[in-house]
């Protein structure tokens, strides 16, 4: 009789569970069916005007077709995009607000000691966007020409030679910080508010050099007011195959390119993920969005959410070990 009870009461409890995950379930597609009920929002965490924010834009404007609710772009600049990230962590996880993860957010996790969130656990991946190398850029009256006669430059003068980037943690600011370190030299690090501030104060003469993406400098490297002397992925890039990498210009294995995706809060319905996975991939998969991406440097390239999630986890295990190596001060 003990027996039979037993028995019973682990069906009883199996059915109850199963009960539980068919309600949860049902629970989810409901979500998924009433999705979106209003506006999205897509937070991104650098100035207006630079490659975060462009891109944000782009895939909003198509994201409002496909989803049938306006889909807006919000800045929320400072700390190494950690602001915007914070923000979305604690929002409801509903999938109306959504974060445009850029590289600096893996760095962020890395280099920050303490976060007011966990750079992957406290979001949902949703599907990654586009890659891109960083350039590095002087002014097109430099007397360096080549990125070897930059780093000689700042041999002879150490922490003379000063770059700019989007801010403190951002990874053009590793990067550059990562080139130094391969290069055996040391620049000095002028923080600004996005990449637009950072190439406005290569342009006024406050820094020798920027680590910037494409988007914001092509304009006036084609109107010959700046001059790139090197790409820091692995391959040359397809917008400018004339120009050489970090590692043909004497950094040998030097490979570092950045690249943006979408997130939202940590325990938003897997239907609606779902959903907005889909539509990512339906939004890559438009020839006007692709050449948009494209022409601002990047490489587009949808993911899943699972895919995605192991890039963070990696990148934040290998940026701290760079860090580490580099000798860089962790905030």
């Amino acid at each position: 009789m003990k027996q039979l009870s037993t028995a019973m009461l682990r069906t009883t409890a199996a059915v109850g569970a199963l009960a539980v995950a068919m309600t949860c379930a049902m629970t989810s597609v409901a979500y998924a069916e009433d999705y979106p009920s209003r506006a999205v929002k897509i937070i991104q965490g650098f100035a207006p005007g630079g490659n975060a924010d462009t891109v944000a834009r782009v895939l909003a404007q198509e994201m409002t077709k496909g989803l049938g609710q306006p889909v807006i772009v919000e800045a929320k600049p400072g700390a190494g995009s950690t602001i915007a990230a914070d923000a979305v962590a604690k929002a409801a996880p509903d999938g109306h607000t959504l974060l445009l993860v850029t590289g600096g957010h893996s760095v962020a996790g890395a280099l920050y000691r303490k976060l007011p969130y966990h750079s992957v656990d406290s979001f949902d991946m949703i599907s990654t966007v586009t890659f891109f190398p960083f350039l590095v850029i002087v002014r097109a009256d430099d007397a360096a020409t080549s990125l070897q006669a930059l780093i000689d430059a700042a041999r002879a003068k150490p922490e003379a030679v000063a770059f700019g980037s989007a801010g403190i943690g951002a990874t053009q600011h590793l990067t550059g910080e990562l080139l130094g370190s391969v290069a055996g030299v040391k620049f000095l690090h002028v923080p600004y508010k996005g990449d637009s501030a950072a190439m406005t104060g290569l342009l006024g003469g406050e820094t020798r050099f920027i680590v910037a993406p494409a988007t914001v400098a092509l304009g006036q490297i084609r109107a010959g007011k700046l001059r790139p002397l090197a790409a820091t992925g692995a391959t040359r890039w397809s917008g400018m195959p004339e120009l050489p990498t970090a590692a043909e210009s004497g950094l040998a294995g030097f490979d570092v390119r950045s690249w943006m995706g979408l997130a939202t809060a940590a325990g938003t319905p897997r239907a609606i993920i779902d959903r907005l996975n889909a539509e990512m991939l339906r939004v890559l998969g438009v020839a006007a969005v692709r050449k948009r991406l494209e022409d601002i440097g990047g490489d587009p390239r949808g993911s899943t959410p699972a895919e995605m999630h192991a890039r963070v986890e990696n990148e934040v295990r290998n940026w701290s070990r760079v860090i580490r190596e580099a000798n860089i001060a962790r905030q």
